[in-house]
């Protein structure tokens, strides 16, 4: 079980580690086996293994990370949550940029559960 302050300094890592463009190290740092991955685009995702593969794809498909910012942080002793923005250059030449929500429950200081909302149109 994991306390409200290892909670807190998971996600503020966690957080730094997303800042850092260190996506793929965060999921491997943060996450665990068993995890259940969630976002409104793609459904669910089960598993470690499932999930770096999803995310892999993301990562390959952006040239550039332009911001990431987090202005809301909330904490629970087993949960935690943040509101961001991120925007990005994909290969293709595109500007992205995406608000959303993402809310996570912590074990053993390992995310096993992490949901995302968002608008998809």
């Amino acid at each position: 079980m994991s306390t409200g302050t290892e909670t807190q300094v998971g996600i503020e890592s966690l957080l730094g580690y997303i800042r850092e463009g260190r996506i793929m190290d965060a999921m491997k740092e943060f996450y665990a086996d068993d995890v259940v991955m969630e976002e409104p685009a793609y459904g669910k995702t089960v598993g470690l293994a499932a999930n770096l593969e999803r995310e892999q794809q993301f990562v390959d498909s952006v040239a550039e990370f332009t911001s990431f910012e987090t202005p809301k942080v909330m904490v629970g002793e087993n949960s935690s949550a943040y509101e961001n923005s991120m925007s990005w250059k994909s290969t293709d030449g595109q500007d992205i940029q995406i608000e959303q929500v993402a809310v996570q429950e912590w074990r053993d200081g390992k995310i096993v559960s992490e949901r995302f909302y968002y608008a998809t149109s």
